[in-house]
């Protein structure tokens, strides 16, 4: 028994069986037991930690130090970089959905691509509108307005649906504000300027390909009828506007001049500079740090707008002015609008955390340096790693949050010891976000969602979105894997 656990705790084949009957141990609570994500990681890392033989002072610390555990600082750690992160982030597209900027955004480029053009402009929606808002609230935005597109169209709401999913889908995975690039990059110690560059030029040929291209293949094959229930709702609507008891001068709309404002929507510029103010920040400061000079008071100051957390909250105090104060909204509004967007990132953030603690433990205990020389020995670059260790996660348990966490983690040991640039390491998160979307089946709620929302049976979900999913991950990865190539 006792050579047992030597071997498991000192030889390097010890620590990879460790390391495999971890993640296998992780699936099946996840899977089979149904245990939450974040419950199911703290679990499987103390378990670890307690098989590798890692001293309980050092795991959980002791009454008069504890800050200086393992447990706190792989909590504390991550979740000091992206919790203000990802809570503005959410903000501000809470503040963006509430406006009426997709209306607006849709509207503006359906009449600029015309009908045949419908397709591409809904693309470009959720391009556009997929950076500030999350996946699932970017389907419920937009779900009506690609009815109404697929209506005029007469074609299958499937042409006009992908496009759009797929620039929902992309920005979700690849881009800054969302939760799985922001910590991956908290994990691997990365730029989220660098991450924002890398992410656009491995995501957007990987939209055009998945979303453009796929979308107009599959969507002349595939019909699917706007619902029974939308047309209803659009007759019923008709009917009411028809014969309004207010009329435009009657107490319906005699709310003064701040009812005025609030039912035009916004502008297509205005939203534009909310959303790209705090990525013109973030990466002024990448590049600042670059071609400024050290210490001047120029650099500390692009510096200092460009931290993440301070560029957020410049751009949700410029969207809570220009696009609620200044067009009607009170301040007890934007407060419960606030309030309420923010509920749902709790248990993003607890799967976050739990995950960096089940990474730390894998460093502590020595696993992910034998995992770093096993890869070296065989010969596999890390970014590939990434990706198939990721991609491997994602097909097993479906949630793309907890393979990116989890594979951070794994290969984080890989990544200290690789002297890789920070380009170099924004790769390897674009390439662990890329797995993580790999073939959403029926155990990811996305695909649940999607065909919901769009009429599709699980046989066309399969077909459209599950094929969607696969070619953006696997362009997003390929992109990634050429651009390795040259930096």
């Amino acid at each position: 028994m006792t050579a047992f656990v030597t071997w498991l705790q000192h030889d390097t084949a010890g620590l990879l069986t460790l390391a495999a009957v971890s993640v296998a141990v992780l699936l099946l609570m996840i899977i089979k037991f149904k245990l939450e994500p974040f419950i199911a990681l703290i679990v499987v890392a103390l378990l670890v930690a307690l098989a590798a033989g890692l001293p309980i002072s050092q795991l959980v610390g002791t009454p008069l130090k504890a800050s200086d555990s393992i447990l706190e600082k792989g909590f504390g750690g991550i979740l000091g970089h992206i919790a203000p992160i990802i809570g503005l982030g959410t903000v501000l597209g809470a503040i963006m959905e509430r406006s009426g900027g997709a209306d607006a955004l849709t509207s503006r480029l359906l009449r600029l691509f015309g009908p045949k053009g419908a397709p591409l402009a809904m693309g470009l929606t959720g391009l556009i509108l997929g950076i500030p808002v999350f996946f699932d609230i970017g389907i419920f935005v937009l779900a009506p307005l690609v009815y109404v597109a697929a209506k005029r169209g007469g074609r299958s709401l499937v042409l006009y649906a992908m496009p759009m999913l797929a620039g929902l889908s992309m920005t979700h995975a690849f881009l800054p504000p969302h939760p799985g690039p922001v910590a991956a990059a908290g994990l691997l110690g990365v730029s989220l300027g660098w991450i924002i560059l890398m992410g656009l030029i491995c995501g957007i040929p990987a939209w055009l390909v998945s979303g453009v291209w796929w979308g107009s293949f599959i969507g002349n094959r595939i019909h699917v009828d706007v619902p029974d229930e939308f047309i209803a709702a659009e007759l019923e609507a008709s009917r009411a506007d028809s014969v309004d008891p207010d009329g435009p001068d009657g107490p319906a709309g005699s709310g003064g001049t701040a009812t005025a404002v609030r039912t035009q929507p916004p502008s297509v510029a205005l939203i534009a500079t909310v959303i790209a103010v705090p990525m013109l920040l973030i990466l002024s400061a990448t590049f600042g740090s670059i071609v400024l000079a050290p210490g001047s008071r120029l650099q500390s100051v692009v510096f200092f707008l460009g931290t993440p957390a301070i560029a957020l909250t410049v751009a949700v105090l410029l969207a809570m002015y220009l696009l609620g104060v200044r067009r009607g909204m009170t301040v007890a509004e934007l407060g419960r609008i606030t309030g309420e967007s923010l509920k749902p990132i709790g248990m993003i953030l607890l799967v976050v955390g739990a995950g960096a603690f089940f990474g730390a433990v894998l460093q502590a205990t020595g696993v992910g340096k034998a995992l770093a020389g096993s890869m070296s020995a065989i010969g596999l670059p890390v970014i590939v790693s990434a990706y198939l260790i990721s991609a491997a996660l994602r097909l097993a348990q479906g949630s793309a949050t907890v393979a990116i966490v989890t594979t951070a983690g794994i290969v984080q040991p890989l990544v200290a010891v690789g002297g890789y640039t920070q380009a170099q390491t924004a790769l390897i998160v674009i390439a662990v976000s890329a797995g993580s979307i790999v073939a959403s089946h029926v155990n990811d709620g996305g695909f649940w969602i999607v065909a919901k929302y769009f009429n599709m049976s699980v046989k066309d979900t399969l077909k459209t979105w599950t094929v969607l999913e696969t070619i953006l991950s696997v362009v997003g990865f390929a992109m990634a894997g050429l651009v390795w190539l040259v930096v």
